[in-house]
């Protein structure tokens, strides 16, 4: 974005936002990426645990950009824009009374997240608190619901793994701007490499440094609630293999997806299809370097950004298996950036504005 269209949109006048649940590490990303925002003024950011507190005492990469102090939920006042950054099931237990409080809610959590409450049920093995707002929320990945996000006052948190992999299948799904598919899989093997992040702020007997360090642990070789995520989005009449392995990463997740076509496609007619998929997509990169050690996706090179990078290898051996490699930095395009990505649609922002840091190399 251009130094005269930053001024235009300071001189319309920022949005007030606040963001409840601060002090996590989805929390500090939107505070980072809001502060440097200059469509937006954070008005609160909040932490039960934490009231009176510097925020960038929990993020102290924040020290010298902000000098907000955590605050008590109970004392927020309204806003703009709500940014819901809590655990899974507290949003919606007090959506109600933050419906009260914001024009707009994003909220980062798995509440909403799924259109059917009798799938949420089966996945997250309880009643959902708040079964009538399902319908309310769009699933807030842009390059799927873009046209809805610009029309609508909630837009739920996405999956990190599930972000990765829907990116990664989408263009042999075939997704089309009707709503309707074109199958091009019968069968997806889906491997993903994730980092400790994923786990959250709060330590665990899996975090702890002495176990996590040097790790390659299978988390989740089966069952991984994300799926239901893919389901949704991408249809159910492919099969899907989905595991989810621990990694030595704090930030990042890979996907690699093995998958298996239902004719064969030669490898030109897969770039112009991932081609045609990404090409007007402000944050989906192809990667198609034939040299180098960075000629796949590489969770290191994303990390701070909301980019999502996606290549592929075509098998010599078997024309109909695929190989579909992506990656994120799931606090980013698996969290606070595509959370800030929907609030730029949702308030007529740029959709890049605030979120066009290109990474670091080397990090």
């Amino acid at each position: 974005m251009t130094g005269e269209a930053v001024g235009a949109v300071a001189a319309a006048g920022a949005v007030s936002a606040a963001i409840v649940g601060g002090s996590g590490y989805v929390g500090g990303e939107l505070l980072r990426l809001l502060t440097g925002h200059p469509g937006v003024v954070v008005r609160a950011i909040t932490s039960a645990s934490q009231p009176g507190i510097f925020a960038y005492n929990a993020h102290p990469n924040l020290r010298g950009v902000t000098d907000l102090k955590f605050t008590s939920p109970e004392t927020l006042e309204p806003v703009d824009v709500l940014f819901l950054a809590q655990r899974h099931g507290d949003s919606a237990k007090q959506i109600e009374r933050w419906a009260g409080l914001a024009t707009r809610i994003i909220d980062t959590s798995a509440d909403f997240r799924l259109r059917d409450a009798a799938e949420w049920e089966k996945w997250y093995e309880e009643k959902h608190p708040a079964p009538e707002w399902l319908g309310k929320f769009v699933y807030g990945l842009p390059e799927f619901h873009r046209e809805e996000l610009k029309n609508t006052k909630y837009a739920s948190g996405v999956g990190c793994n599930a972000t990765v992999t829907n990116l990664a299948l989408s263009p042999l799904v075939g997704r089309r701007s009707d709503g309707q598919t074109v199958r091009r899989i019968d069968r997806v093997v889906a491997d993903l490499k994730v980092g400790s992040s994923e786990g959250g702020s709060i330590a665990s007997a899996s975090s702890h440094h002495p176990e996590r360090s040097g790790a390659v642990r299978s988390f989740m070789p089966t069952g991984h609630r994300h799926q239901s995520e893919i389901r949704q989005e991408l249809g159910t009449d492919f099969e899907l293999t989905f595991s989810v392995t621990s990694v030595e990463l704090v930030r990042g997740a890979l996907v690699t997806a093995h998958c298996f076509l239902k004719e064969p496609v030669s490898e030109r007619e897969l770039w112009q299809l991932f081609r045609k998929t990404y090409a007007h997509e402000p944050f989906v990169r192809l990667v198609s370097a034939r040299t180098g050690i960075h000629r796949y996706p590489e969770p290191k090179l994303l990390a701070g950004t909301n980019w999502c990078d996606v290549g592929f290898a075509t098998d010599a051996d078997d024309p109909r298996h695929v190989v579909v490699i992506a990656a994120i930095d799931n606090l980013m395009k698996g969290a606070a950036g595509s959370a800030v990505q929907c609030m730029n649609l949702m308030c007529g922002f740029d959709e890049r504005l605030g979120l066009t840091f290109p990474g670091l190399h080397p990090a």
